[in-house]
């Protein structure tokens, strides 16, 4: 992503010299930018836009442009400062500025290295939350009887999120799978989801799949994990925290994540295994084909995840509330008195397992192979501020 880069300097210094200044230390970022300087026509209409404070003496001239600014965005404020001629002292006082005002803003300042990384993160969230602006997440039945504390509120995923999400019969699935006609059962449950999703103009969904045991006497695992895998975010049981935490992991890595829930744990050591019978297919090395577990029909996936760094991610339905750890997936297993995609992760803090057992958000939380918790940790604190309309 190309960084917006505008800029604010005091009249007081000469503008050649500032100049070769500002052309080394934004050289020395090595990212890309598109240097607006003074012309704050088009703020905030840019991915992502940063004002890099020159010099001292700037706090006055930023006052009187903040009206302006705040008209043309409502993102946070990143000020952006070398630390010369005074001008990290300026950004501090108009930070504070901002919030006396109850607005957002940070200060970017530090070696290169530093500022390079925190631009990336911040560009990556910036790009997430824009992707997830004015998008559309279908929910087809209702969620399922057992998710009793997996409520969502649809204000405040249009407000922190921009998302609207469509409330769909599932009657509608599964006419769609009579009229697909020919093709195993499996198949024809993919097609009928793929053109709910292009109907309704869907970006993903959560399904109340235990329907379908009884409806079509089989299962949505295989074409959740085709769906995820293409793409469009496909959760399981109706549960839209779940789905939320997809779409989030979604828009920043370009996967769905691994829906599931914690079968097992140890407090003292932090081992954990997590399971459920479905997995996108871009997230394994291998799967094999088995029946559903709780119902013994169907198919469900046993999917086998490369070893190594996880993170385990999870929102609350009306975004107040998140979780986030990071851990390693110590091998995959395929015991039979569980979900078929068996995963034992070890939590790099075993304390974070109290979390689990005194204050969870519901049964289900997302996996993800990496270490993400800087980048997911700052797109609920950045990225979520933004309000959207």
């Amino acid at each position: 992503m190309t960084i917006s880069i505008y800029t604010l300097t005091s009249e007081l210094h000469d503008e050649k010299a500032v100049g070769t200044v500002t052309q080394e230390f934004l050289n020395s970022l090595q990212i890309e930018y598109t240097l607006k300087g003074n012309n704050y026509a088009d703020y905030g209409n840019q991915p992502l836009s940063v004002i890099y404070v020159r010099t001292g003496g700037t706090e006055g001239i930023f006052r009187r442009l903040l009206p302006q600014l705040r008209q043309q965005s409502q993102a946070p404020f990143y000020l952006l400062t070398s630390g010369k001629s005074n001008s990290l002292a300026a950004s501090m006082e108009i930070l504070s500025f901002l919030q006396q005002n109850d607005l957002h803003g940070e200060i970017i300042h530090g070696s290169a290295e530093y500022i390079s990384h925190r631009l990336q993160i911040l560009s990556l969230v910036s790009e997430a939350g824009n992707k997830l602006d004015g998008t559309r997440y279908g929910i087809i039945g209702q969620p399922s009887d057992w998710l009793i504390s997996s409520a969502v509120s649809p204000e405040a995923v249009k407000t922190k999120l921009g998302i609207d999400l469509i409330e769909i019969p599932i009657k509608e699935l599964l006419v769609g799978v009579d009229k697909v006609g020919e093709g195993d059962m499996p198949d024809r449950i993919y097609k009928a989801l793929k053109e709910i999703v292009n109907r309704h103009q869907l970006q993903g969904f959560t399904l109340r799949c235990f329907d379908l045991l009884t409806a079509v006497h089989n299962t949505g695992c295989l074409a959740l994990a085709r769906l995820n895998s293409e793409g469009i975010v496909a959760g399981c049981e109706g549960d839209v925290p779940a789905m939320l935490s997809m779409v989030i992991t979604n828009a920043l890595l370009g996967i769905s994540g691994f829906q599931a829930n914690p079968a097992s744990i140890n407090p003292k050591t932090g081992e954990m295994v997590f399971a459920h019978c479905t997995i996108p297919l871009n997230m394994v090395e291998r799967y094999e084909l088995d029946t559903h577990f709780e119902s013994g029909i169907g198919v469900g996936i046993r999917g086998y995840m490369k070893e190594g760094p996880v993170t385990i991610f999870k929102v609350s339905g009306d975004l107040s509330r998140y979780f986030i750890a990071e851990g390693r997936l110590v091998r995959n297993q395929s015991k039979p008195d569980l979900c078929r995609t068996q995963q034992v992760i070890q939590l790099a803090d075993s304390r974070q397992t109290d979390y689990f057992l005194t204050h969870p958000i519901g049964n289900h939380h997302i996996i993800m192979p990496g270490h993400h918790q800087e980048l997911l940790e700052n797109f609920i604190s950045v990225g979520l501020q933004s309000p959207h309309a």
